[in-house]
């Protein structure tokens, strides 16, 4: 009898220290259980993310059964996507980790969801109630000031006109000091990247949050990419500030079809055009035409034109051959240099060229006093300055 007890005694110790060693096993990947009550079987739920176009891509899908569903798999870093459910209303924004993680649907509206088990998805479920706390006084204070106009005489209303500066301002800096506040969670990142999105970033305000994070942070992988993208975007916007209008045009030399190198100070005249165009471009060979019947009548006057060819496109079997042939084809008789190397052309990047046919039109100091300039626009704006 005694043996028995010891034996069954031996087990429940063995079977509690399993017990406990599974508890305390840590997740290679991610595993995301989830509850769906009142949601039927067989309909899918998706993990999505957002292509560079704003299309929503599924990176993972699941099967509801019997009122639950399960994501596994992993993660290279943290990245935020959306939880969406076939019949269900909405999306759900989830940050996707290497981490265990519960979800329960509210099958009314995805976005009255529950997410736990993950340190950087409470970070987040606080951030948005703080944002929306902020956005909804902002909301009550503009209903305020639409009801309290100057012309109503209303004494209050530039007092809540500075209470709306103040609101605007918090919520401006209200990320800044969320991330402050979470420097060791890696929802702090996906916030920074969400701000260099935006259309009014402040880079280097980002730069500097991110340098502020913690040291397991700011090593991550996630953070690398940001920094990169960081510094691509300052580049941008330095060529975007040094390209303005009544700007010096940035000097560059770029190899002829003959393999020579020619500068932009080799060009210059009393007025001179850089014409950013490329072979395969039909827009830029339609105003060819026009180009040359500019050129043909004001380049004894002082008109210099130095067209940069973004041929190099991985489609182009032989993109030199087709550079000279459009320029023979479309009796382009001035100045042409090429990199050969599409939109990646040093050239391009020092202008910021997003898109093509580009011109920019130089005075004889240098400066840039008209920027894609077409047809009849074209020829005005030369006869302005050499007529």
């Amino acid at each position: 009898m005694k043996r028995i007890i010891s034996i069954l005694v031996l087990c429940l110790l063995v079977s509690s220290c399993k017990t406990e060693e599974k508890q305390t096993v840590k997740r290679d990947g991610y595993y995301i259980s989830g509850t769906a009550p009142g949601v039927y079987n067989g309909i899918r739920a998706y993990l999505e993310t957002t292509d560079d176009r704003g299309r929503k891509i599924a990176k993972d899908t699941a099967i509801v059964m019997n009122e639950k569903f399960v994501f596994e798999g992993k993660v290279d870093y943290p990245e935020m996507l959306y939880l969406k459910i076939n019949s269900v209303k909405g999306s759900k924004p989830l940050i996707l980790e290497n981490e265990e993680i519960k979800v329960t649907i509210n099958k009314d509206d995805i976005n009255n969801s529950t997410i736990e088990g993950s340190a950087a998805n409470a970070a987040l479920n606080s951030y948005n109630e703080k944002a929306n706390e902020l956005s909804s006084k902002r909301f009550e204070m503009g209903k305020q000031l639409r009801s309290a106009r100057p012309k109503d005489n209303n004494p209050n209303a530039v007092g809540q006109n500075s209470e709306m500066t103040e609101i605007n301002q918090k919520m401006k800096d209200f990320p800044f000091e969320f991330i402050k506040e979470n420097s060791d969670n890696p929802f702090s990142i996906i916030l920074l990247k969400q701000l260099a999105d935006s259309k009014e970033a402040d880079y280097d305000r980002i730069e500097s949050a991110l340098n502020s994070l913690s040291d397991e942070q700011q090593t991550s992988i996630a953070a690398t990419m940001l920094k990169t993208q960081l510094h691509i975007k300052k580049v941008e916007q330095a060529a975007v500030g040094a390209t303005e209008i009544g700007q010096v045009a940035p000097p560059f030399s770029a190899p002829t079809p003959d393999g020579k190198m020619l500068s932009l100070n080799d060009v210059k005249g009393k007025l001179t055009l850089i014409d950013f165009w490329a072979s395969w471009c039909k827009p830029c060979r339609r105003e060819n035409p026009n180009v040359v019947k500019v050129y043909n009548k004001y380049h004894n006057k002082g008109l210099e034109i130095i067209s940069v060819s973004l041929d190099g496109s991985r489609t182009q079997k032989d993109p030199k051959a087709a550079w000279i042939k459009a320029i023979e084809d479309d009796k382009l008789t001035w100045s042409h240099v090429s990199n050969l190397g599409y939109f990646n052309d040093p050239v391009a990047k020092a202008y910021n060229i997003r898109s093509i046919p580009a011109t920019f039109l130089l005075d004889q100091d240098g400066k840039i006093v008209a920027k894609n300039l077409r047809g009849d626009a074209l020829e005005k704006k030369v006869a302005e300055y050499l007529n």
